[in-house]
């Protein structure tokens, strides 16, 4: 058996493409969708799509936890079409590159309605297979590095299995993502399709849901409020947080690339919360207070990326530090909460 990472390639040729994009006569721009286009990351990759004139984009989104506003620079553009659509549902359309995002990723949102994130993670992420398989389409599927989940592997690397728990009250989002990993795969060899898959670690920056329960955003909604910072117990606990625009440019490069992946696509600069913690007050109310609370279930004690196979394949590590990148969101949050710099 292949060990994992050494993925048996793919017996059959992908399915063929429109035959417009062979055409002599009609040089077709590139349409391309993206699942969950309206949410925080999906937009910024919306912008960075639409800047290349090359490609007409077409963004599919519920607006469960998306908004039209961070789409609202685009909206009557003529090489941009926004539809209201819940993947669940299939979708029928002609496209050339599907970026299926398309999921709630905050603890706050995927815990109201799990049901309804595992059926995003496996129907979702089947229905837009099933497009890729039909029209030929290249897709790339934005999986997490919830997939390690509690990592006894310190960095992660692609090769790690993980660490899950398949029933506890983040298992909706773990193992949904696990799930359409496997999807993905199971479509690369049976069917041909030309698959992507990025295991993205924490990202942040504008247009992030400003009470979406993650750390970075509640840290910067809590300084500006002027209320206490609210570090869960003990503090010691690690993540890395890459600044979307590195995001957003990773994601570009493997669905350029030749890898199926999985490639992480994140920060490895590692901080536990109480730094985050006092870097935010530092930046932002140096009069704060930080207070200790009650953990949640399943929180990973460590999250870091080894990032060796996306510097190597793709080229790309990120570029923006913590404290370059913390007032850049600072500003787009005080601007959304109506709180002037004194």
């Amino acid at each position: 058996m292949a060990p994992n990472g050494d993925h048996p390639k793919s017996t059959k040729p992908p399915p063929s493409p429109s035959p417009l994009r062979n055409s002599k006569f009609f040089q077709s721009n590139m349409r391309i969708l993206v699942t969950g286009g309206a949410g925080f990351i999906g937009s910024h990759l919306v912008d960075r799509l639409m800047e290349n004139e090359k490609n007409e984009v077409i963004v599919a989104d519920n607006y469960f936890t998306g908004s039209k506003d961070n789409l609202r620079k685009w909206i009557g553009h003529p090489r941009f079409e926004l539809i209201r659509h819940d993947v669940t549902e299939s979708l029928l359309i002609e496209v050339d590159q599907i970026y299926h995002l398309a999921c709630p990723a905050s603890p706050i949102f995927y815990k109201y309605n799990p049901v309804k994130t595992i059926k995003t993670n496996v129907i979702g992420t089947l229905n837009m297979l099933g497009l890729a398989k039909r029209v030929g389409a290249r897709i790339l599927l934005t999986s997490t590095s919830e997939v390690y989940g509690d990592p006894l592997v310190h960095p992660q690397t692609e090769d790690y299995w993980g660490n899950v728990n398949p029933i506890g009250v983040r298992s909706c989002y773990d193992e949904g993502k696990r799930v359409a990993e496997t999807l993905m795969f199971d479509y690369h060899r049976q069917h041909g399709i030309e698959i992507r898959i990025a295991r993205i670690f924490n990202t942040y920056g504008p247009r992030m849901n400003i009470d979406d329960g993650r750390v970075v955003s509640n840290f910067i909604a809590q300084a500006l409020r002027g209320e206490p910072l609210t570090v869960q117990a003990p503090g010691t606990q690690t993540r890395s947080f890459c600044y979307v625009s590195d995001m957003v440019d990773g994601l570009i490069r493997l669905m350029e690339g030749d890898d199926t992946g999985p490639i992480n696509i994140g920060n490895p600069g590692e901080f536990t919360m109480m730094e985050l913690a006092e870097t935010v007050k530092e930046l932002i109310d140096p009069k704060v207070e930080l207070k200790i609370v009650e953990n949640t279930p399943d929180d990973p004690r460590q999250r870091k990326p080894d990032i060796t196979k996306a510097k190597g394949v793709l080229g790309w590590e990120p570029k923006i530090t913590l404290r370059q990148g913390l007032p850049l969101m600072e500003e787009d949050f005080r601007q959304r909460l109506g709180v002037p710099k004194k």
